[in-house]
């Protein structure tokens, strides 16, 4: 069994060169795979090893300075849903882009544990349920009665924000993931004039772990080879339809054909009318990747020998970048 870990934390790095080259020989040495950014305002990631390793690398983290309190979400799975190690520099650790300055190192947002957060929903009071992630992800799951923005990337929120037309005097609950984008934008939209703006202590995930899938739709999506993980264990509700049959599913498969590479949601009959691909064009590629119907949802994000040449279907591309597969960080 392995262990998979996403955390962060807004701390001032002063010389993130070094920090950089001090995480990844740390995470290479302890045979670890995932995603690390790192920026002047602190460290978002997700990795994945044995158990015993990953607290080797948290026991490190929080032996330097500043990062003593880093919190770990935490979850196991059969197999490693890494094929690499990414450990980046980057201008931000979660990319907001804000045109007015925010600073989660200096302020904080005001938090609100599972317990409360569950107990502020069963109470009926009017306020602004927000999922601030992106379009695909709460696609497949969320929280009953929020408000989803129609956005593909973190850093759109802001201009989704100034046309939304959101009561600014109603109290704003809002939630992520692992609550790393919550951090940047509930300062946003203090910064906007929103009264009241509370985030979800550890996002969905920790919910999950506290709360199980009370007032949760669906599944979680996650940015490794999972692409998705069940929030209530007992009941999962489906709520999004594959896009070649439209039954009911919550599976995201990436089309087959690795020159595209779109993140969409594909049943068990979808994949195999176009052999893993998202249409016929694709289909028809001379470069799509071998298709397995026995394994339909198996990681493909491995490298693949080809006929022609040697491709690495886990390199970086723009459809890579706008579809969130392989490079976005392990968003917290």
């Amino acid at each position: 069994m392995n262990q998979v870990i996403l955390y962060y934390s807004f701390t001032r790095i002063e010389n993130i060169e070094h920090f950089c080259a001090d995480h990844r020989r740390k995470c290479r040495a302890l045979n670890l795979l995932g995603r690390i950014y790192i920026a002047s305002e602190g460290i978002n990631g997700t990795l994945a090893g044995r158990p015993e390793d990953i607290l080797a690398y948290e026991d490190y983290l929080h032996s330097i300075p500043g990062f003593e309190s880093t919190e770990f979400k935490d979850d196991y799975c059969e197999s490693v849903p890494f094929v690499k190690l990414i450990v980046r520099i980057r201008p931000e650790i979660v990319v907001l882009r804000a045109k007015v300055k925010v600073d989660p190192v200096i302020n904080k947002g005001k938090h609100l544990p599972p317990h409360q957060w569950r107990q502020l929903l069963e109470s009926h009071e009017d306020v602004t349920l927000l999922d601030v992630r992106n379009g695909y992800e709460s696609k497949i799951g969320h929280f009953e009665g929020a408000v989803i923005p129609s956005v593909e990337n973190f850093y759109d929120f802001e201009d989704w924000l100034d046309r939304s037309r959101l009561d600014k005097s109603k109290k704003v609950l809002m939630y992520c993931t692992g609550g790393i984008r919550c951090e940047k934008f509930s300062l946003l939209m203090e910064q906007k004039g929103f009264k009241e703006v509370y985030q979800l202590r550890g996002g969905i995930l920790n919910y999950k772990k506290q709360e199980g899938g009370a007032h949760f739709k669906g599944r979680c999506f996650v940015f490794d080879d999972r692409l998705s993980v069940p929030v209530d264990e007992k009941f999962q509700e489906v709520i999004s339809h594959c896009e070649i049959t439209g039954v009911l599913c919550d599976q995201y498969l990436n089309c087959a054909n690795p020159d595209c590479n779109k993140l969409f949601i594909c049943s068990l009959e979808g994949a195999k009318k176009y052999q893993g691909c998202c249409g016929l064009e694709c289909m028809q590629s001379e470069r799509r990747r071998p298709f397995d119907a026995n394994n339909v949802y198996e990681p493909t994000r491995k490298m693949y020998t080809y006929s022609t040449r040697e491709y690495e279907t886990s390199r970086l591309n723009e459809k890579d970048i706008k579809y969130g597969y392989n490079v976005r960080p392990g968003i917290s």
